[in-house]
């Protein structure tokens, strides 16, 4: 069996992290695996890259400006629409031919055009869609932000000037996807049990296969290390308790700096003897440093994984207070490094921490329940059994074993379905 796994990115964001993950994790357990990005990074074999091209910049271009357009020249929501209009057919490359799967990840922004992936379909080919977030299940957005439109038809987009409207762009891009799957099965997998249920409620896939597998991660890189030695390598604190907050971009809305910041202010309140400093790891963490309420150490962006995994190590407890989260590879990292974990009760959050046993899980939107996590955390009598469960937690669901063997399930049964009609 050969899979070629799709995606816009190799390395940048959470979906390529993920699908460069399972890649590796099935071609561990005896599956032939590739990758095929419009962004590589590496020199990695079993990765290859689109064809060199102009358009692939281009293609990038037009949708932001189609999008653009259609806010009315207006950069809010502007990377928060995908429409699809342009991307690259893949199905003439030899990675496409060879395979027998062809397995989607997040492919937007240039990657693939529905009209690329509407070609993919009516190939001979068996289809696995991978969703990061809500953008297959939906006209345009990748989190409905509460909307329920998706549920029998988006229009009146709220991400659009004005509200939208009956016949908005959702509209368009929504009657487009659903001419397309009207005609075609794909499986759709989604990374947490919270996202299958809200892909189950969407009018577009109501034909449609679907199940959710979380993402892997090697446990070979990210493990527990000596706390101490992390630190200093880093050149954080030995003689301080460390909270650590993680974001690609720390100051997005969604990952829940404003709430992150009235927690720190209400724990110094409640915990006036706190000896603590908060490490930020992500872009622009620079700019909310010296909103908290305790000494902040911004750590900027790293790509390099031997320092990400000193960071989590280095770490007493890891606070994630995203406001809509799938399954964040960011609380998986902690965890699988022994790192007690917070966060708020919404999306997949609370599919990885078992309330008060290897974490928090507080009520959403609550700074002050977020604050009292933190504390419970980090004064907990127990916190060497805390850190056992996270590691047990991660061992037992999120091993490379366990997610490859539920993977080449589904592959099967797509190509039973797609060959056999089974």
């Amino acid at each position: 069996m050969k899979i070629l796994i799709v995606n816009t990115s190799e390395r940048t964001g959470g979906a390529a992290v993920a699908a460069n993950r399972l890649m590796k994790a099935l071609n561990n357990y005896g599956v032939k695996a590739k990758m095929l990005v419009r962004d590589k990074e590496t020199d990695t074999l079993t990765v290859a890259e689109l064809p060199k091209s102009p358009m692939k910049r281009w293609h990038f271009l037009w949708e932001r400006l189609v999008v653009f357009c259609r806010l009315h020249f207006s950069k809010q929501h502007l990377f928060e629409i995908d429409i699809a209009n342009a991307g690259t057919d893949i199905t003439n490359l030899r990675e496409f031919q060879e395979a027998d799967i062809i397995h989607l990840h997040w492919i937007n922004q240039g990657m693939l055009s529905l009209d690329n992936i509407n070609k993919i379909l009516r190939s001979d080919k068996a289809v696995v869609w991978t969703m990061h977030d809500i953008w297959p299940a939906t006209a345009i957005c990748h989190y409905t932000r509460g909307c329920g439109y998706f549920k029998s038809g988006c229009h009146q987009c709220q991400l659009l000037p004005g509200g939208g409207s009956q016949d908005d762009l959702s509209t368009s891009i929504w009657n487009q996807k659903q001419r397309m799957l009207s005609e075609h099965n794909i499986s759709f997998v989604a990374c947490s049990k919270w996202l299958e249920g809200e892909a189950k409620k969407s009018a577009l896939l109501k034909d449609q296969h679907i199940c959710s597998i979380p993402n892997p991660i090697d446990t070979h890189i990210y493990h527990p290390q000596n706390k101490q030695e992390a630190r200093q390598r880093l050149g954080l604190p030995t003689d301080k308790q460390i909270i650590l907050f993680v974001s690609q971009r720390v100051t997005d809305d969604r990952k829940g700096m404003a709430y992150f910041t009235a927690a720190t202010k209400q724990l110094v309140e409640t915990c006036p003897n706190l000896n603590a400093v908060v490490a930020i790891l992500g872009g622009h963490s620079e700019d909310v440093a010296s909103q908290l309420a305790l000494p902040a150490i911004p750590l900027g962006y790293v790509n390099d994984e031997k320092r990400i995994v000193d960071i989590y190590n280095a770490a007493d407890v890891f606070v994630l207070p995203s406001l809509e989260d799938n399954l964040p590879n960011t609380l998986m990292e902690a965890m699988a490094c022994g790192v007690p974990c917070v966060g708020f009760k919404v999306g997949g959050i609370p599919e990885m921490i078992d309330h008060q046993q290897n974490g928090y899980v507080a009520r959403f939107r609550d700074a002050d329940d977020l604050a009292a996590g933190m504390g419970w955390v980090l004064n907990n009598e127990n916190y060497q059994e805390l850190s056992a469960q996270a590691l047990h937690k991660v061992n037992t669901c999120y091993s490379q074993r366990s997610v490859a063997s539920r993977y080449i399930e589904v592959y099967n049964q797509a190509l039973a379905f797609k060959h056999y009609r089974i």
